[in-house]
């Protein structure tokens, strides 16, 4: 097939591979601190300014607030919708310290100097201007602040047993996220980015998803089978060229198939960052 580019299709600068379709933010929902951003707690304590860049529905910026209380988290998304939804969780959870701003990770409305952690998880993969939107979280940082980035590398992802309908999922993913401006495999590339930035001090370390039991293969498995035919990954597909309805269905059938399979697992890598300075 033939496939343009962002810019011949004469896209934004930044484009969500995922979206928000239901499927999408059913999966977001699963991520806490303790199995998304463990490598940032040695660095959390009570009391603690926290903004959470592309914070989504505001599970892991929830966590954050019951961590650093009486600190306060702020999370910004692009997406209103998702903004009114997290404000909704946090409410409905009685986090009190916790609030949901629009926002642009290139362009943060706050003052220089405002906050001691900037944690973002998931976010670098889908901009084609990493090193920019770093260079805002540092600017916002205090000059003592914690940095905390994490991102799959969909480069050494992991699938048994190995079908036909997932190695073309994964292919097609990483052709879509690059066609959409993103960086697939931003996980191996962290560090190079954040010392680019300007960030002194850089701690890399990494940590793995793995879906294996029943119910993990079950969630997951299915929520992918849904985005796979439904979510704006689906509809980039098309667009771009690269897929077409028809393989689009079996790979949700392939997914579907995995889930059931009790053999199934699957490993996601990812690179994690500690940065000061």
């Amino acid at each position: 097939m033939n496939a343009t580019t962002p810019h011949e299709a004469g896209r934004p600068r930044d484009v969500y591979t995922h979206g928000h379709h239901e499927s999408v933010l059913r999966s977001h929902t699963w991520r806490t601190v303790e199995n998304s951003a463990a490598y940032l707690v040695p660095h959390l304590r009570e009391g603690l300014a926290v903004l959470d860049v592309g914070s989504g529905p505001g599970t892991i910026s929830i966590d954050l607030a019951r961590r650093v209380r009486p600190g306060r988290v702020i999370g910004v998304d692009a997406s209103a919708d998702i903004v009114a939804q997290a404000n909704g969780l946090a409410a409905s959870s009685g986090v009190d310290n916790v609030e949901f701003r629009v926002g642009d990770a290139y362009a943060l409305e706050f003052d220089d100097d405002s906050f001691d952690v900037v944690h973002t998880h998931q976010v670098l993969q889908h901009l084609k201007h990493p090193i920019d939107a770093l260079k805002e979280f540092r600017r916002v940082l205090r000059p003592s602040g914690v940095l905390a980035v994490r991102d799959v590398d969909y480069g050494g992802v992991l699938t048994s047993p190995s079908t036909d309908a997932l190695t073309r999922w994964l292919a097609l993913y990483r052709d879509v996220h690059a066609w959409n401006g993103g960086e697939a495999d931003a996980g191996r590339h962290l560090k190079a980015w954040v010392r680019a930035a300007g960030f002194a001090d850089v701690t890399a370390s990494g940590s793995v998803w793995v879906f294996a039991s029943d119910a993990e293969r079950e969630w997951w498995g299915e929520s992918w089978a849904l985005r796979a035919t439904e979510s704006s990954f689906a509809a980039h597909a098309i667009e771009s060229g690269h897929s077409n309805p028809d393989e689009l269905r079996r790979i949700s059938e392939g997914w579907l198939r995995w889930a059931a399979d009790p053999d199934g697992w699957m490993l996601m890598p990812h690179g994690e960052i500690i940065a000061r300075g």
